[in-house]
């Protein structure tokens, strides 16, 4: 997929309205009969594939989707529960957390397919595909009354997947063969809830486990990035910046939270590039060119302090981890002497 399609849009976050889940929910009771539901499978890679259902299938999708969302945010409103940002804080009683779409890259790749791509989406079909490869579901809730489609992500574990027919099941107290391809038990906890750009957060764990976005990581990693935009001089090509090339890159999310800008300067950065073999360019106003994922990465090491000359061999490293050797504790005296 287009690298341009998953960088968040600036309009995007301009053009940004906070939603009400409780509003939401409310209002959904007038057609809640009504709603047209699809379901789609979501692969490692964030791409989906469609889902043919039998219509004895079609109709358990709102108890499966919708009930315990509508039940929670009931439950909540009338408990007082407010909506609170996912990055300010951790989950607590009382509190449902919130972030964008436009905050979390791998929930942006699996939208797009729908947005930008869905006449390119596959039925998915054993024959041709591995549920091994399957890691999640997407059902897009629609209605000619809603202003915006609502997308509700699931993780699909695999203990909630059985293939083959080596499996037995139980009929009418008798154990006999499985006799199906596979079969999908599909979980009824809720977790996710996506309301136009809003993701209300209903399991910190899902999020994580579904989409790789630690709020807190994600928040000290943007923090660190306006520190690094603030003591370095940075050049990258339209439409790119420091935080978008970041996104999603976990190595280079943990290095970031490691790494204080202000100790060193630009000029010590680039000599000590020079000087170890690790190439920099610089454009014609003095600022560090950022082309690609690799300038990237060679810069931020070079924040981390992960390349090093050996004094005994000459030879140069990049330190994949490195552990401060701390000073030898003296050894006790001896009392007697």
């Amino acid at each position: 997929m287009d690298q341009d399609i998953l960088a968040p849009d600036q309009t995007e976050k301009d053009n940004y309205k906070e939603t009400d889940a409780f509003a939401w929910a409310n209002n959904l009771l007038a057609y809640k009969e009504e709603l047209k539901i699809e379901l789609f499978l979501m692969s490692k890679n964030y791409v989906l594939y469609r889902t043919s259902l039998a219509n004895e299938l079609r109709e358990q999708l709102g108890t499966l989707f919708i009930d315990g969302l509508l039940e929670y945010l009931f439950e909540g409103a009338e408990a007082g529960m407010v909506i609170r940002g996912f990055e300010e804080a951790e989950s607590e009683t009382g509190v449902l957390q919130r972030t964008q779409t436009f905050k979390v890259p791998n929930l942006r790749e699996a939208l797009n397919w729908i947005k930008t791509q869905e006449h390119e989406i596959e039925l998915f079909r054993d024959s041709d595909h591995d549920f091994g490869h399957i890691k999640g579901l997407l059902a897009r809730v629609s209605h000619p009354d809603m202003k915006h489609e609502v997308y509700i992500p699931k993780v699909l574990p695999r203990s909630n997947i059985m293939q083959g027919r080596t499996g037995w099941m139980v009929r009418e107290g008798k154990f006999v063969p499985f006799n199906a391809d596979a079969a999908l038990r599909i979980p009824a906890d809720n977790q996710l809830l996506i309301i136009d750009q809003d993701v209300y957060v209903f399991s910190q764990a899902r999020m994580k486990q579904l989409f790789s976005y630690d709020a807190k990581e994600a928040s000290i990693a943007e923090k660190k990035v306006a520190e690094i935009n603030t003591h370095f001089k940075l050049s990258f090509p339209e439409g790119q910046s420091l935080q978008t090339m970041v996104e999603g890159k976990k190595s280079v999310v943990k290095k970031l939270q490691k790494i204080a800008p202000d100790t060193v300067t630009q000029e010590k950065l680039l000599d000590h590039a020079n000087e170890i073999g690790v190439e920099l360019m610089e454009d014609n106003t003095g600022s560090i060119i950022i082309m690609d994922d690799k300038d990237m990465s060679k810069f931020v090491n070079l924040l981390n302090d992960d390349y090093m000359e050996s004094a005994l061999t000459g030879e140069r490293y990049e330190i994949i981890k490195k552990r401060s050797l701390k000073p030898s504790e003296p050894e006790p005296s001896d009392p007697s002497v």
